[in-house]
Order: C-alpha cells, then sequence, then structure tokens
C-alpha cells in the first residue's frame, strides 16, 4: 500500500513519529510530502494541495496529514472531488472513518494527539477497510449510503 504524509512545521514531531513507525513496518510504501525540517515553512494549505490531488488520482491509496489541529489539513483535502479526509482524535475514530466513510486521508493534530496515540491511530487507519467487522444489514445501507454521496458530490462538481 502506498502512503503519502505530510505536516506543517505544528505537526512535524507527530509525523516524523508515525512516519518512522510506518517505515518500520514492511507492509507500506511511505512517501514524505513535507515538510522536511523545523527550519521549512510549508503552510498546511501547500501540504494538502500536494497530498490531495495524489490520493484523488490514485498514486496514493492513503495518506495521513498533520497539522496543529488536523482541521486546516482536512478543509483543504476535502476540497477535490472523490477525496473524503477526516480530523480523528482516537483509534475508535480512526478505524471507523475507514469502516464507516471509506476515508482515504487522516488528518490529525500535532498540538492535540500525543505521539503514541498517533501511531496508533495511524495503524487503525491503515489496516481498515471500508465495511471491515460490519454486520451485514449495515454494509447494505452503507454501500447505498456510499452511492448516494458520490452522486451528490458528481452533482456538485457537475461531473
Amino acid at each position: 500500500m502506498k502512503i503519502a504524509i505530510g505536516s506543517d512545521k505544528s505537526g512535524f514531531g507527530l509525523k516524523e513519529a508515525i512516519k518512522a513507525d510506518l517505515l518500520e513496518n514492511k507492509e507500506y510504501e511511505v512517501v514524505d510530502l513535507g515538510t522536511q525540517s523545523l527550519d521549512e515553512v510549508h503552510p498546511f494549505y501547500q501540504v494538502a494541495s500536494d497530498v490531495a490531488p495524489k490520493v484523488q488520482d490514485g498514486t496514493y491509496d492513503r495518506a495521513i496529514l498533520i497539522c496543529g489541529t488536523g482541521a486546516g489539513m482536512n478543509i483543504v483535502a476535502n476540497k477535490y472531488q472523490d477525496v473524503h479526509a477526516v480530523v480523528c482524535e482516537s483509534v475508535y475514530t480512526a478505524k471507523m472513518a475507514r469502516a464507516i466513510n471509506n476515508a482515504q486521508i487522516l488528518c490529525m493534530g500535532g498540538w492535540v494527539v500525543a505521539p503514541e496515540m498517533g501511531i496508533q491511530m495511524a495503524r487503525a487507519f491503515l489496516q481498515t477497510d471500508f465495511l471491515q467487522d460490519l454486520e451485514e444489514w449495515r454494509k447494505g445501507w452503507l454501500t447505498n449510503a456510499a452511492t448516494k454521496v458520490e452522486e451528490l458530490e458528481n452533482n456538485i462538481y457537475k461531473k
């Protein structure tokens, strides 16, 4: 699985901790799309706009974006059609963002999430598939909901 990871200066420490953990796991191909040091200043909107189109076009299967609260990255990433980003602060929400919402981008806040929690959240997000471990009735309902959301998105973007 190809994973993009990126942060602004506020998320740099958390990004580095998560990246190190993911690189230890040979299951993932991890590409760091910024920020590379605390001396760099790449704003959240630049990093998110570098990553989201690469998720949109399939270059990366999933991504992790980290800024101060996660909100800025989330707002920018969700501007791209067919890209679904979500801000999470717990392992449970990271897992459910995949299982229920089929999100491709996990956003976190470096001011909010401790490194060990961020690592656990990233693992849960990356190890969970859409509809995984859900009841059969819920799988059908969510599959229909995903179709309806896609229709709404297509109408908004006039695809």
